[in-house]
């Protein structure tokens, strides 16, 4: 016999199901059928048109393990995001620093600070092409008034990876530096107020008040910042194509290569299946052992 209580539970949870429909459909779709294909795919071998030929085991992880062009992949990838991730949240903390006081036109910086969050990247890397262009580009042009030698900024193996690393920090600290800002602006004003009272100057209590009150912040995007430039690929495929000479070829346009360029799907997915693990390995360590030093108010 169902009772009222028994009813009442049911609607709850049929509610509740329902609510959620939405939201597990489009998962289902675009993550987890995702997700399960490629770990189907990295299981076989492909033909030229991309249908399953063969089921080969660990092959596809045996031949990436043992390839010296996945490793110079990943050198190329841990590379890049030790020239943006650090450089990006020094950069916005320091902006952040300098424009959260409430002075007259600091809402002005703090606006231009941010425009970068709302370009895309198809539209930033088509910005700064034609800053890098070697004969019509302002940089090259700005380099040639100081008496300086053009550079090749993409074409240049030496400094392609460097051109691409600045345009990258440049994308990404309008957000960095919002995340960054909204944190500043959350330290409650007695704290620092009751600093100054004590003879603290303005630097220590910057560097032993504010820093240690973003950390929550400064954690975030340190993990996001990471992720994101594990996955970067828009910009590297629209200024260099993983060029010159493969000095931007990241684990990403190493993928995208394999599945979509020579249809080796098994590959591909293989590659694709690694990266999330060296991503959820690289944050599991962040967690594990960084957010001890974060202090949550």
């Amino acid at each position: 016999m169902i009772t009222l209580r028994t009813f009442r539970n049911w609607r709850e949870i049929s509610l509740a199901y329902t609510l959620l429909a939405p939201s597990i459909i489009l998962f289902t779709i675009f993550l987890f059928y995702p997700m399960f294909k490629s770990l189907y795919l990295s299981l076989h071998l492909t033909d030229p048109r991309g249908n399953v030929a063969l089921f080969v085991g660990l092959n596809n992880f045996k031949e990436i393990f043992s390839s010296p062009a996945f490793y110079q992949s990943l050198k190329i990838t841990l590379l890049f995001m030790l020239l943006t991730v650090p450089t990006v949240i020094l950069l916005a903390l320091l902006l952040a620093a300098f424009t959260h006081h409430q002075a007259r036109g600091m809402k002005l910086f703090q606006w231009i600070y941010s425009l970068p969050v709302i370009l895309s990247v198809g539209t930033s890397s088509v910005i700064w092409a034609m800053l890098y262009h070697p004969s019509t580009g302002i940089l090259n042009h700005i380099l040639h008034l100081v008496g300086i030698d053009p550079i090749f900024w993409l074409t240049d193996p030496a400094w392609a990876l460097i051109s691409v690393s600045i345009m990258t920090i440049w994308m990404n600290l309008g957000f960095t530096y919002i995340v960054i800002l909204g944190g500043l602006k959350g330290i409650p004003s007695e704290i620092l107020e009751s600093a100054r009272l004590d003879g603290a100057g303005g630097w220590r209590i910057f560097i032993t008040i504010c820093i240690p009150l973003l950390s929550p912040a400064l954690f975030f995007v340190t993990i996001i910042s990471i992720i994101g430039s594990f996955q970067a690929f828009g910009q590297i495929k629209i200024l260099t194509k993983g060029g010159p000479a493969q000095a931007t070829d990241v684990i990403v346009n190493s993928i995208y290569q394999d599945a979509f360029v020579n249809f080796q799907f098994g590959s591909g997915s293989a590659k694709a299946l690694v990266l999330f693990a060296i991503i959820l390995l690289l944050t599991f360590i962040q967690f594990r052992f960084i957010e001890r030093k974060v202090h949550y108010q």
